[in-house]
């Protein structure tokens, strides 16, 4: 089920954009993410005209950069949430995009080594980790109860459109280098980092922060253990990061599937976005529906119906091998992740206090990406090797699997409830 909403007059997607706080926000994010896509474009680009690899290092120099962007995810993701609570979090945000604007620079001042761009990399990925889980932790702040589903619903949207700038990067960058060259395209993003940071500080919100000693309570690992413990005794909320966790390795996932899956259905190489994108049309449509109509379906299991939903969707692609089904089992694939996503998503805000917010997001953040890197890593060569259908079927499996699992631990929340 999805948490209770508030009835209000003043609910649609119109409402909450007449929220200054909340459009402000948003923007911080669309620059954000579509930012940090588009720099790594920019390092691909950089490898043959400034950084003059050898022919040896084919392919393994694109895979060394994907690598090193999602490194810091799973070394300081939780750490990064111990942050966002003791410090305001529209500060965290704003100074995170500011550094990232100053170490972009770094790539043309330093010595053209391929090692010491990889440096600048990981150093940019490592500050995005502290403005994720302070912008999750600040959107109730921002929000009224009522409007938190269509909140996260939009945030859902634009973290998935994000995907876009690696197919925005290129054109953009290929203009700016073509008239201010290498230089123009570092101070290209450099400058939407540092828009990204002039809309977080147009964020208004009240917070509520523990009291600091200067020079004191810098070791974090008590608050740590703190975020463990309420995780631990906090089922719903536990459940809920495993859920999200869950749907997202499978977009995952279908999302390396899918340049295999567009050639079967007659699509070119550069086309299977198609199908990633018809996946979004779903969750749009999804987070629509749960805005509008989210408060008379409180009451039904959501996540169970989207997780029982994915494995009909997996068996269809293996069965309908022609372009219109694929992409109408995309937008179903892409409903079915939003009765999962948006109501687990606010649940956690919802039951999550506010002085723990940052670490729980900062843990989801940390297990969502360590559980993306294996089907990111594994679904192309398993493809490769064993066929496509037969990894969409043992997908199908698993998640019927996760269906049972997720009908099961839903009984005993409400079994332990009552």
């Amino acid at each position: 089920m999805i948490p209770s909403e508030k009835p209000t007059e003043a609910n649609g997607f119109s409402a909450l954009l007449g929220n200054r706080s909340f459009t402000w926000l948003w923007a911080g994010q669309i620059l954000s993410q579509v930012t940090d896509k588009i720099l790594v474009v920019l390092a691909v680009s950089l490898l043959d005209k400034y950084y003059h690899l050898p022919a040896s290092w084919d392919g393994s120099s694109e895979s060394a950069i994907m690598v090193i962007n999602t490194i810091p995810a799973i070394i300081f993701g939780v750490a990064a949430g111990v942050l966002a609570d003791r410090y305001p979090k529209k500060q965290v945000m704003v100074v995170s995009n500011v550094l990232r604007a100053a170490l972009i620079p770094l790539i043309i001042f330093l010595p053209q080594q391929f090692a010491l761009m990889l440096l600048v990399i990981f150093a940019v990925s490592t500050v995005t980790q502290f403005f994720t889980p302070a912008e999750q932790s600040i959107i109730p702040l921002v929000v009224e109860p009522h409007h938190l589903l269509m909140a996260n619903a939009l945030f859902a949207i634009t973290q998935l459109a994000s995907i876009q700038g690696f197919a925005i990067g290129e054109p953009l960058l290929f203009i700016v280098d073509k008239y201010f060259g290498v230089t123009g395209k570092i101070l290209v993003l450099a400058a939407f980092y540092l828009l990204a940071a002039f809309c977080c500080q147009m964020v208004n919100c009240q917070e509520v922060l523990p009291k600091r000693t200067f020079g004191k309570n810098l070791n974090p690992l008590p608050e740590l253990k703190a975020g463990m413990r309420y995780l631990r005794g906090n089922r719903p909320v536990l459940n809920a990061i495993v859920q999200i966790t869950i749907i997202y390795s499978i977009i995952a996932a279908l999302q390396v599937l899918s340049i295999q899956l567009g050639k079967d259905l007659g699509l070119k190489k550069e086309q299977f976005g198609f199908l990633i994108a018809a996946t979004g049309v779903g969750l749009v449509i999804g987070a629509g529906i749960l805005s509008q109509w989210g408060n008379r379906l409180r009451s039904k299991p959501l996540p169970l119906i989207g997780f029982g939903m994915v494995p009909f969707v997996m068996v269809g692609y293996i069965l309908f091998k022609s372009l219109v089904p694929a992409l109408i089992l995309s937008v179903i694939l892409g409903f079915s992740a939003s009765l999962i996503i948006l109501p687990m998503r606010t649940l956690i805000q919802e039951k999550t206090p506010e002085s723990m917010r940052g670490k729980v997001f900062g843990f989801e953040n940390n297990v969502e990406n360590i559980a993306l890197s294996l089907p990111l890593a594994l679904a192309g060569p398993a493809a490769k090797y064993f066929g496509l259908n037969v990894v969409l079927f043992v997908m199908a499996g698993a998640v019927a699997l996760a269906t049972m699992w997720v009908h099961r631990n839903s009984l005993k929340i409400l079994s332990d409830a009552t």
